[in-house]
């Protein structure tokens, strides 16, 4: 009924020693690093994380591309013969200028206007032959009308204000814009000729403001000193360029820190020994409105450098040679006289 013999009969029994060789991990978890001795005998070494080439960077794969170098752009030359002559221009406007508002008198305003007059198609002149905006005949005669009317409106107004004047700027910009969309071939660029027509138009109703200014009391002497600190920084400026164009605020300008910072200073003390003799000035006041007039000029004649720069990189061709360095002066008298005239009113 029973067998004679039990199942566990001719089997091994349980060994009493661990089995030989290494353990196999336990189920269900990863095996661990090796960390006894290696088949040889030897301590097995333990590798941490790679480090970089010793003097350069980790070892690249082969098909990552290669970072691409940076561009180095060569530094425009400084002609010294031409920021002389530019020099020379500036300071032969500003004398001009300043000789001119001394004829100004009461009821004998024409002689100052003529002369403005004249520094004003200079500007249309420069900067129109400058800046060519796509109808340029248009805007060159459209810019010498407003400058006359411009003048009219200072010497004929019963108030010396600058209302008159915005009227003739804005009758102006319109005319000049009408006529241009009037044009088939000049109406696509239009869009890009307003900034043009505009800047032109402002830039020679600004220089009627100093026949306006000639009208107020103290405006003749605020004249000599703001316009003398313009002179002398814009001319200081450019001579610093001819003999230490040092920083250079940009590869593509021929221009220097060094320039424009001791044109300011400089105009700034010129208008502070003007204010020393002069009546209904003191130092004081006339270097607080030569510094603004001053820095003013600086840095338009500046800008007019960074546009002009900013027209070659992009491809356009040079034009006349002479209009584009008479424009920075013209630009930076232009800016100075609306400037001189805002510092009479609100502090003399």
């Amino acid at each position: 009924m029973f067998p004679s013999s039990s199942p566990e009969a001719g089997r091994d029994p349980w060994p009493d020693d661990p089995r030989s060789g290494p353990a196999g991990p336990a189920r269900g978890l990863p095996p661990g690093p090796r960390t006894g001795p290696t088949d040889d005998g030897e301590p097995r070494r333990e590798r941490g994380p790679r480090r970089a080439r010793k003097g350069g960077a980790p070892r690249r794969p082969d098909d990552e591309p290669a970072e691409p170098e940076a561009e180095v752009v060569e530094p425009v030359d400084v002609r010294k013969p031409l920021s002389l002559t530019v020099a020379g221009f500036a300071a032969l406007l500003g004398v001009g200028l300043v000789l001119g508002a001394q004829t100004a008198g009461p009821g004998h305003r024409l002689p100052f206007a003529f002369i403005v007059f004249g520094v004003q198609l200079l500007f249309v002149l420069a900067w129109t032959m400058a800046m060519r905006p796509p109808a340029l005949l248009l805007v060159a005669v459209v810019s010498a009308a407003v400058a006359g009317a411009a003048d009219v409106a200072a010497v004929q107004s019963d108030i010396a204000a600058l209302a008159p004047l915005g009227y003739v700027a804005a009758g102006g910009f319109l005319l000049g814009v009408l006529g241009q969309l009037v044009r088939r071939v000049d109406r696509i660029r239009v869009t890009d000729s307003l900034g043009t027509t505009l800047l032109i138009v402002v830039g020679v109703v600004a220089f009627a403001t100093l026949i306006t200014l000639s009208r107020i009391p103290a405006g003749t002497q605020a004249i000599t000193v703001c316009l003398a600190a313009t002179g002398v920084a814009l001319t200081v400026a450019r001579l610093t360029d001819a003999v230490l164009p040092w920083p250079r605020l940009a590869p593509q300008v021929p221009r220097g820190a060094a320039g424009v910072v001791a044109g300011a200073m400089i105009g700034t003390l010129t208008s502070a020994v003007l204010g020393s003799y002069l009546v209904g000035f003191t130092p004081t006041s006339a270097a607080l409105i030569g510094l603004v007039t001053a820095a003013t000029a600086v840095l338009a004649d500046l800008a007019v450098g960074y546009a002009e720069a900013g027209r070659l990189m992009a491809g356009e061709p040079p034009t006349l040679w002479i209009a584009r360095h008479m424009q920075g002066p013209l630009g930076g008298f232009a800016l100075a006289a609306p400037a001189a005239y805002a510092m009479c009113v609100l502090f003399l």
